[in-house]
């Protein structure tokens, strides 16, 4: 389904939330929203099945539709190597078990910050951890990285921003464009930045590196960058 969320005027504009419009939506949203999203994706199911081990888990943290769950289920051969994918939408869940059957994923609704996290061999977070409260966020890293394996990794991807003004501007600038030539009128691009503004709070890259630190994390290495969406493995 194309996204339309933001087609119409709005009298006033709430905040974002991931209900049943978004969810129907996600996939041309997410494509056309977020530059790198379809090199992204396959790439974390990639490298989270690199550290898989047996009788250990893959978490898929804010799964949405599960695609990176499935990417991490297309890649993984070891057979006693469970994938959990959690989010606090129900929307997105129900719609997501609609979506795929596949037997190895655990589809889990729940807060992330609630997670009892069981022997982890990778932990994905494919533009979660921005929709974590910032004052929460170091406590959940460091709750990963105790349940993580030694040999295993964490993936984070993220909208960040910049402490150079003139630079901020410049890949703001770049990724509304982004938006316009995916099909984003300017209302579009407009109504859906006011919805996300106090829902979605980006950090700089210094930020995740010098929290990862914190967290317990002995290396943070980037992998994947497109204007100011990073993607992190962070390493125990």
């Amino acid at each position: 389904m194309r996204d339309e969320v933001y087609r119409r005027p709005r009298e006033q504009i709430v905040d974002f939330v991931f209900d049943d419009a978004v969810a129907a939506a996600f996939p041309d949203m997410i494509r056309r929203s977020v530059p790198g999203y379809e090199t992204v994706v396959p790439l974390s199911g990639l490298i989270a099945a690199r550290h898989a081990r047996a009788g250990s888990v893959c978490y898929d943290l804010g799964c949405s539709l599960g695609a990176t769950a499935i990417a991490i289920a297309r890649q993984l051969t070891i057979p006693t190597c469970r994938i959990v994918a959690i989010d606090n939408s129900a929307a997105m869940l129900e719609r997501a078990r609609s979506l795929h059957a596949e037997p190895r994923i655990d589809w889990v609704c729940a807060d992330l910050r609630d997670v009892a996290f069981d022997a982890a061999c990778a932990v994905t977070m494919n533009y979660t951890l921005q929709f974590v409260p910032s004052e929460d966020r170091l406590r959940l890293l460091a709750r990963i990285r105790r349940a993580l394996h030694p040999d295993g990794v964490l993936i984070v991807s993220e909208k960040v921003h910049f402490a150079d003004a003139a630079e901020h501007d410049y890949f703001d600038a770049t990724h509304a464009a982004f938006k316009r030539a995916n099909g984003y009128s300017e209302l579009e691009v407009a109504q859906k930045r006011a919805a996300l503004e106090k829902v979605l709070v980006p950090d700089r890259i210094e930020d995740h590196e010098a929290r990862f630190r914190a967290a317990g994390f002995t290396r943070s290495l980037i992998w994947f960058r497109c204007l100011n969406w990073v993607s992190f493995a962070a390493l125990p």
